[in-house]
């Protein structure tokens, strides 16, 4: 991989075991799973207007809970009626910590072609490869994919952080000048964090500079949006626009040919310059180069570019929406256990208080909500109260946001509480933290789906946050993440 010199070096993250509640044997009542599927055609129909119209996904959960007082129990989930005629929308919903835990044991459930529930997007997304993310651990592509992913992050580990943190200079320049710019005098920065995230990642995954190519510089971070928006356009709420989302972008699948273009620019770019991380993938993992050219683009937009488009916005969200003073205590901390010394991996896992911050933005704002598992045998699962019965084929569906809500795991679960990690108590919770088809205390491996870079994005989410407080001292961010005002630190 093209490496640049440097003088600032990083320790990769180091990875904790695996801990997943145990599913032996239990004295809980079995109960029968509550709910159901309705008639065909219109109760899948009904439940997907439930969930993306009428009531939106946490209340389309909220209440089915209640109705059936059961964490657990049988529903439909989108798509639906009238183009998925192949998909069946008849899940499991599983939605506490306990019972949520079973989908990711890999004894008992397998993730082929699931992961966005039974409609599995057209693989002409990805240049006619089943790319790792559908892949089961049962199956050898996936051990090849897995280890090759796991080698680029340790081989990238050395220029990492200075890359995030060159980029984020780059980037918060921008945000200033656009500041000075604007007529509102505020600024959202979502066009700015995703050029930061296509920049570093591209430099370190990919291992090349994106200036290279000034077109993929410009385009290439909109070329991932429309990429990864047709691909979840059928599963995804958009809580405006009704009836005409349903009608045009939640009835029928999108084809692939609508983002080749950009996409195949991506690929011709990528094979080009990252010839050296393509080699590597076919001479020590086995991969053909067309597998291992569309996995690592899968790599780079849907894990790790979508990842963090999804939540970099949610931490400056949670920023605008604090009224205990949290920026105060977050630059003190990294004031008085960093300073102005160069960031690194090792010294940000000294921020108790930043890196709780980001596990409890993690915890309410998962950048992919909703997991899906399907049963590898008949197996016993349990909630907290009572035990169910689960056949083999049947599809499991946890929908994180509430499973994060878990009363008996998180005291005030509803609320943001940016110190609830910090403590003995704090850290055994990082058990039950499930974000990245696992939990945070897990190790990804070969053998599981959790998310390979599972450490590398909290860790980059703290550095993130410690260079916004070296730097700045006061950050004017409203509920939203708008910025309008930033003090830089005397």
């Amino acid at each position: 991989m093209m490496m640049q010199n440097i003088v600032c070096c990083a320790t990769p993250p180091v990875v904790t075991p695996t801990i997943v509640p145990s599913q032996g044997s239990t004295s809980l009542p079995v109960r029968k799973i509550p709910g159901g599927y309705g008639l065909p055609m219109v109760g899948p129909l009904k439940d997907r207007l439930d969930y993306f119209w009428f009531q939106g996904p946490t209340t389309y959960f909220k209440k089915r809970i209640e109705e059936h007082k059961s964490t657990v129990f049988r529903t439909n989930m989108p798509p639906t009626f009238p183009f998925f005629m192949g998909v069946n929308p008849n899940v499991i919903a599983v939605l506490d910590c306990k019972s949520f835990a079973h989908m990711f044991d890999m004894e008992l459930v397998e993730k082929k072609n699931i992961l966005i529930g039974d409609f599995m997007p057209s693989t002409g997304f990805t240049g006619d490869v089943r790319v790792c993310a559908y892949l089961d651990t049962s199956e050898p592509q996936h051990t090849q994919v897995k280890k090759f992913a796991k080698e680029i992050l340790k081989r990238s580990s050395k220029i990492w952080v200075p890359t995030v943190t060159s980029n984020l200079d780059t980037m918060w320049n921008t945000i200033e000048s656009d500041i000075e710019k604007s007529e509102s005098g505020s600024v959202t920065p979502l066009v700015q964090l995703q050029q930061f995230i296509f920049n570093f990642l591209t430099r370190c995954l990919i291992g090349v500079d994106p200036s290279k190519s000034p077109e993929v510089a410009e385009k290439g971070y909109m070329w991932l949006d429309a990429w990864l928006a047709l691909q979840v356009l059928p599963t995804v709420s958009i809580p405006s626009l009704q009836p005409l989302v349903e009608i045009f972008a939640h009835s029928f699948a999108y084809p692939s040919f609508l983002v080749s273009g950009g996409y195949n620019k991506l690929a011709e770019f990528i094979e080009k310059e990252g010839q050296e991380v393509l080699e590597l993938a076919q001479n020590e993992f086995g991969l053909g180069k067309k597998e291992a050219l569309h996995n690592l683009i899968f790599i780079l937009g849907f894990n790790a570019f979508g990842g963090f488009t999804v939540f970099l916005p949610a931490i400056f969200s949670a920023l605008g929406n604090d009224k205990t003073g949290l920026q105060q205590k977050l630059r003190n901390e990294v004031k008085e256990k960093i300073g102005t010394s160069s960031l690194s991996f090792d010294l940000v896992k000294q921020l108790d208080l930043v890196n709780s911050f980001v596990y409890e933005t993690l915890r309410l704002n998962p950048p992919v909500p909703l997991q899906y598992a399907r049963a590898r045998k008949d197996f016993t699962l349990s909630s907290h109260n009572s035990a169910f019965e689960i056949k083999k084929g049947e599809l499991l569906c946890g929908y994180q946001p509430q499973v994060m809500r878990d009363e008996k795991v998180f005291e005030e679960p509803e609320k943001f509480v940016a110190d609830r990690f910090t403590t003995k108590k704090g850290s055994e919770l990082l058990n039950y933290l499930y974000w990245s088809n696992g939990p945070q205390t897990g190790t990804p491996s070969e053998s599981n789906k959790q998310c390979a870079g599972k450490d590398y994005v909290t860790l980059t989410t703290s550095i993130i946050v410690a260079h916004m407080f070296q730097r700045y001292e006061y950050l004017s961010i409203d509920s939203q993440g708008s910025i309008s005002k930033v003090e830089h630190a005397k």
